[in-house]
């Protein structure tokens, strides 16, 4: 399923190839800094573990691109990480000069 996931750089978002459940991010801080604004899933599609493939596929990219992440979506900050603290390295600490990479 993560390989289904297409990373949009145009509209700034991690979709799946049908464009139904995405995820929306901006660019911070000159480039170095990936802010997740908001994650979606269509109720047709929830319980398939998308929202999950969708925040890995970001923090793949980030982590590629030493580029570290805001989570400022709640998807992110209160479900994502604590199930999965393995990206936690890659979250923006206040003060960063670059990335945590």
């Amino acid at each position: 399923m993560a390989s289904n996931i297409v990373w949009n750089s145009k509209d700034k978002k991690f979709e799946t190839q049908d464009k139904e459940a995405y995820l929306v991010y901006e660019l911070r801080n000159g480039g170095k800094v990936i802010d997740i604004l908001h994650t979606f899933v269509p109720p047709s599609k929830r319980g398939l573990g998308l929202a999950s493939h969708l925040c890995v596929s970001a923090f793949d990219h980030a982590q590629s691109h030493s580029l570290s992440v805001i989570p400022s979506c709640s998807y992110v900050s209160d479900t994502f990480l604590p199930r999965n603290p393995s990206w936690n390295h890659l979250v923006y600490k206040e003060g960063d000069t670059k990335s945590n990479m």
